[in-house]
């Protein structure tokens, strides 16, 4: 998402994915077992899982977009149980050319775009175990939704807020996060792949100006709405393509870490 970003969400995130150690069969090990091996894990998406405001910004070798570091995957990457093959998340991302947020000026790959590399690059394979992504938000145009409801008249805000999460809008970001989740399991058939949701930016109860605090809460219940739309794809994406998706909310792992807490 091209937003102001949550400082922590490097930790934030990786908490989130703790969730994996039970997923890929993570539990306990007698003594006198060998270790199991690292399982190789590839990351894909928009700026939350490129890093966005965990540093600075730079444009990595052979990847046309910026990323950050350390990010959440940097920081599931050095926990010792993943052998990360690639990040291909670029800041700002959409899921592919049909977005209705696609811009062809400011070039960024797509999620659809980063796919491909990665499989061009056989990062992206039947050997992958684990995937994670986190996306969507940027197709309804959520950059541009903050920005009215930071600058702008209650009104306004409900009503950018309104036009990016309507129902067509959220039918049709649903359908496309499914036809990712299932491009995915085509290119990694064994992979378990892990989709996080958003945090929500705003803490209502505390000042943050020039939000008021009406806006932070239309943000909020628009980023709610978003989270829903891509659980929605994952059991889609589950009941139709067999993706092995699982969903985590990581809401709970950002509570009082909004933008404007006391520890944000």
């Amino acid at each position: 998402m091209g937003i102001a970003p949550v400082r922590r969400r490097q930790s934030a995130f990786a908490a989130g994915l703790a969730t994996l150690a039970m997923a890929l069969g993570f539990t306990a090990i007698p003594a006198d077992a060998a270790p199991p091996p690292n399982v190789d894990y590839v990351a894909l998406g928009d700026s939350y899982t490129a890093g966005t405001g965990a540093g600075v910004a730079e444009r990595p070798a052979g990847v046309d977009c910026w990323q950050s570091s350390p990010g959440y995957v940097d920081v599931v990457g050095r926990t010792g149980r993943v052998e990360l093959v690639d990040n291909a998340a670029c800041h700002g991302a959409v899921l592919s050319v049909a977005s209705p947020t696609w811009d062809p000026v400011i070039y960024t790959p797509t999620v659809q775009e980063q796919i491909q590399s990665l499989v061009t690059s056989g990062a992206l394979s039947a050997d992958t175990e684990l995937v994670s992504i986190t996306a969507g938000a940027n197709d309804l145009g959520f950059a541009y939704v903050l920005g009215v409801c930071a600058f702008s008249s209650e009104e306004a805000c409900r009503a950018a807020v309104a036009q990016a999460t309507s129902p067509q809008a959220l039918a049709f970001l649903t359908t496309s996060l499914t036809q990712t989740y299932a491009a995915i399991h085509q290119a990694a058939p064994n992979a378990r792949i892990m989709v996080l949701g958003y945090p929500l930016l705003f803490e209502p109860s505390s000042a943050f100006a020039p939000i008021p605090v009406t806006n932070q809460i239309l943000m909020n219940q628009a980023t709610v709405r978003v989270n829903t739309a891509i659980a929605a794809a994952v059991s889609t994406s589950n009941t139709l393509y067999l993706a092995n998706a699982q969903y985590v909310d990581v809401t709970d792992e950002f509570a009082g870490h909004a933008v404007n807490s006391t520890d944000p």
